[in-house]
């Protein structure tokens, strides 16, 4: 998606690496927060859960030390990243990151996993604050309205996520603020962006694997509220059985990019909202077993993990042959 945005120094080292890489941490962050959960549902060994879990920490690391390095060597470049009105909603994938991998980090660093956490929930309620006042105060052009605008605000569904794990004080009211703030913009930004795919012309090639993102606000969603309220009520049916639907819809739509699109690091888009759809399939089972429940989380967690494995090894090749920059 970076390459929507014109980045003076491209010759600098690693001026072309997109903020939109640090998806790929969101990934396989979430893949392992759902085999985490299939343990405890299908008894499965922790050893997936754990290895992916250390990819994800290597993954955040390389990116992290990649992204300073383009900081330092080409700030103009990231400036021009964090001004593209679509590319900036980008950036949050750094902060969901930081409130997404304490997830899998407590069980060996509570403090470690703490630090990361309050230092992403604080970017993140920053980063949303912003976004929605740039958007306010400047004239917002439709064809930019893309999935990617989910991220800086409807994020914030995220933040609650990690919090049962990091044994804090009480913090119902941060919860239900990023709860709150989540569920609200997601409607009116699903509707923006809906109605630009409908009226306007097709999403460029190289983004249209971002249209998955408009499930996670659902899945995530799910997850979010379960966790704030501690239960599963008819509301949290709704949002999983939606969940369902638009996975399925964009299933549909998806099956005919792979023709028209070779691969590019966007389609690491994929791979959060696949792992959120796995994640709130396994809570639904685990609140209402059944052989149906159990069959559809099985189902999503096997093609996710499937479909995670083939985006990261075809990465790790891409970056071996030197073609990470033709892969932007």
């Amino acid at each position: 998606m970076s390459a929507l945005a014109t980045t003076p120094g491209q010759s600098r080292p690693l001026a072309y690496l997109p903020v939109s890489l640090f998806g790929s941490v969101m990934g396989l962050t979430g893949l392992s927060i759902a085999w985490r959960l299939s343990h405890a549902r299908f008894g499965v060994s922790l050893a997936v859960a754990d290895g992916i879990a250390l990819l994800a920490m290597l993954a955040f690391a390389a990116m992290t030390i990649g992204y300073l390095t383009k900081l330092v060597c080409a700030p103009d470049a990231v400036r021009a990243e964090f001004t593209h009105p679509i590319t900036g909603s980008l950036f949050g994938t750094i902060l969901i990151s930081l409130v997404l991998l304490p997830i899998v980090i407590a069980p060996v660093s509570l403090v470690t996993a703490r630090s990361l956490w309050i230092v992403g929930t604080l970017g993140m309620l920053g980063f949303a604050w912003l976004t929605v006042d740039r958007w306010m105060g400047n004239r917002q052009a439709v064809v930019h309205a893309t999935p990617a605008w989910n991220i800086p605000v409807v994020g914030l569904l995220d933040v609650p996520l990690a919090m049962p794990s990091l044994d804090l004080p009480p913090l119902h009211g941060l919860m239900v603020l990023c709860l709150a703030v989540g569920i609200f913009f997601a409607i009116p930004l699903f509707t923006t962006i809906f109605a630009r795919l409908l009226f306007e012309a097709p999403m460029p090639d190289p983004i249209q694997p971002t249209l998955m993102i408009l499930v996670a606000p659902f899945a995530v969603g799910m997850s979010t509220y379960v966790t704030t309220i501690s239960g599963f009520d008819l509301f949290a049916e709704c949002l999983y059985a939606l969940t369902l639907f638009i996975l399925a819809v964009l299933i549909g739509r998806l099956r005919y990019v792979a023709r028209c699109c070779p691969f590019r690091v966007a389609w690491w888009a994929v791979s959060f909202p696949l792992a959120a759809c796995s994640i709130a399939s396994i809570r639904a089972a685990s609140a209402f077993p059944s052989e149906v429940n159990d069959a559809v989380a099985l189902f999503l967690l096997a093609g996710t993990t499937a479909i995670i494995a083939w985006l990261f090894a075809r990465t790790v090749v891409g970056v071996m042959r030197g073609e990470l920059r033709a892969l932007i």
